[in-house]
């Protein structure tokens, strides 16, 4: 019985599958990039001139990157549903290496955070593209593990993170974490790509060769490389290396060619004060970043195809993508630069609310007008689908606790002078929530979507409620390895339930767009929930000691601890109580028979 005939067995190809893999496998290294700067921030600062003294500066090197992987979700992810998941996938591999390289020759603040933005923007892109792809390829009720797994590497990612940072700054700079990521997202790029045109002959072929009433199949013939392809991408290799070369010698300076007195010339700025952006070299670097753009754009299959990528831009609603850009900006700002020791935001916090207020009203003003508006009209009108949002955003209020307060805890009890033993104690966490998403992935097709959330949320928050229990010593037993495991695995667990909800009940064309959603509704929850938990907590802690001004630090820093994973607790139970209410009409385990003839055909 061929797949056609049973829809049941509806599977990709092994070309598809070998795709999905490697998009999985950027993913996870895009992720171990958002966590990598939690050892490396210090060097950094240093690198730009910032104090060790004067953290607060340090703030954009964060925020911008949360506010290019939050704030452009959206817009990457209705691209993905119009041009299609390869082509984002693989402008969202050129977006990350660039960012990397700016990051990794940045000399003062503002071109780090111009290189973090553009990390943030790749790496952000290619998880609702990743998703959308799962999507694309299997069936409703074979989309379980497959999410699953994706999203296991996802954070087995941010596990790798400070490990793979620790790892590098032993024996290089931080600018050599950065280089490495350039590299990777290159080579990634390049196998993307090629399996990517390889996948499209080989369709084309299939289509080719069906037989027609007993006559024998067509074969195509397969056509020969193109020396003037070639020959167009090997021009743009050598002006990618020629731009690589050029900005490395601009921006870090080397010692020797300064002081010559020939090529020191090259240093010297066109302005008095002026930035090694408008020095000789430096104009140079931004010429070849031209150039290497244009050729990509005018020289068909040069490197990169960005022909078209504009008209695709304006069909995605440009105008409501910058005001969704807004409302998420305003957000990420407001919550990224608070000091919880003060309040739940920055100061500047209601003037970034406000705006993205107002950009909201002006949205749905946007959206209620547009011919095809960012997001299509009745796209989340399913209860599963707005349901997966609200769902995702407790998740992650409840997730930023574990991820901070869990090595948080760890350091004001028996880590003290420890940041590794701190870590390791998360690592414990961390460790079992892939697995957690692996097997939720698997029981998908077994259990229902909403049981399967509340069972993990469950998990999650009565392992809060244990950590709540926890006093200086526990960390010491065996014991705290269970709420640890528990928590982690009941995260993972409640990962592609989620994800597959809001993919089982919107439309095929609006996938790319439900998944940048759902990571933008739990990255927001994470912003908000860190501020406020450390908020109720710091209050908890001057409560108690203006009850009782004889506890000493750790005392107080238990109890700060304590009132945070109640916090969470509740949130996490609220997440689950939530999902079994509006997963329950979300056939994840239901059987698309057109969307299984699809793939299988």
């Amino acid at each position: 019985m061929t797949a056609l005939e049973d829809p049941l067995d509806a599977r990709p190809a092994g070309r598809d599958r070998l795709l999905l893999a490697l998009c999985a496998v950027a993913v996870a290294f895009a992720a171990v990039d958002t966590y990598v700067v939690v050892l490396a921030l210090p060097d950094m600062m240093a690198g730009v001139g910032i104090p060790v003294d004067e953290l607060q500066r340090a703030a954009p090197i964060v925020s911008g990157f949360l506010l290019g992987y939050v704030a452009m979700l959206p817009l990457i992810g209705r691209i993905a549903d119009l041009r299609g998941q390869v082509p984002v996938l693989a402008m969202s591999l050129v977006l990350f290496a660039i960012g990397s390289f700016v990051t990794a020759i940045s000399y003062d603040l503002p071109s780090m955070v111009a290189g973090r933005f553009l990390q943030g923007v790749g790496g952000g892109g290619l998880v609702p593209a990743t998703m959308s792809l799962v999507a694309a390829l299997y069936p409703v009720e074979r989309r379980g593990l497959p999410l699953g797994l994706v999203s296991a590497v996802q954070e087995f990612g941010s596990v790798l993170g400070p490990l793979f940072g620790a790892l590098v700054l032993s024996f290089t700079t931080w600018r050599g974490i950065f280089a490495i990521n350039l590299a990777g997202g290159a080579v990634l790029l390049v196998a993307v790509s090629a399996l990517a045109r390889a996948r499209s002959a080989s369709v084309v072929e299939e289509a080719i060769g069906q037989p027609i009433a007993g006559e024998p199949p067509v074969v195509a013939p397969r056509a020969p490389r193109n020396p003037r392809t070639l020959l167009a991408r090997g021009i743009a290799l050598l002006l990618l290396a020629a731009t690589v070369g050029t900005g490395l010698i601009t921006f870090l300076q080397p010692p020797d060619l300064q002081r010559d007195l020939t090529w020191g010339q090259l240093f010297i700025p066109y302005v008095d004060g002026g930035s090694r952006w408008v020095t000789p070299i430096g104009v140079a670097t931004i010429g070849a970043f031209t150039v290497l753009a244009l050729w990509c754009w005018f020289v068909p299959r040069a490197l990169v195809d960005l022909r078209g990528w504009f008209g695709h831009l304006v069909a995605a609603d440009l105008l409501g993508a910058t005001l969704l850009a807004a409302v998420l900006g305003g957000i990420v700002l407001a919550f990224a630069t608070a000091d919880p020791e003060v309040a739940v935001f920055s100061p500047q916090g209601p003037w970034f609310l406000a705006g993205s207020a107002l950009a909201l009203v002006l949205l749905l003003l946007h959206l209620r007008r547009a011919a095809d508006p960012i997001v299509p009209r009745g796209a989340l009108r399913a209860t599963p689908a707005w349901g997966s949002l609200v769902v995702s955003f407790l998740v992650g209020w409840a997730l930023i606790a574990a991820l901070v307060d869990i090595p948080l805890f760890a350091r004001t009890t028996t880590e003290r002078d420890s940041q590794l033993g701190a870590a390791l104690v998360l690592l414990r966490f961390l460790a079992a929530l892939p697995v957690g998403a692996i097997v939720g992935g698997w029981l998908l097709r077994r259990v229902p979507a909403g049981v399967l959330t509340a069972i993990g949320m469950a998990a999650a928050g009565g392992s809060f409620l244990a950590m709540a229990q926890w006093d200086d010593t526990s960390l010491a037993g065996f014991a705290s390895n269970l709420p640890l495991v528990v928590g982690g695995f009941g995260f993972g667990l409640a990962l592609a339930p989620v994800n597959a909800a809001i993919l089982a009940t919107t439309d095929d064309d609006a996938h790319g767009l439900a998944s940048a959603l759902v990571v933008v509704a739990r990255m927001v929850g994470m912003l908000v929930g860190i501020s406020a938990l450390t908020t109720i907590g710091l209050r908890r802690l001057y409560a108690a000691q203006e009850a009782d001004p004889g506890l000493s630090i750790l005392e107080l820093g238990i109890v700060q601890e304590h009132a945070v994973f109640v916090g969470a607790a509740f949130a996490a139970f609220a997440a689950g109580v939530l999902a079994l209410v509006v997963f329950a009409r979300a056939r994840t385990r239901g059987v698309d028979t057109v969307e299984a003839l699809r793939v299988a055909g």
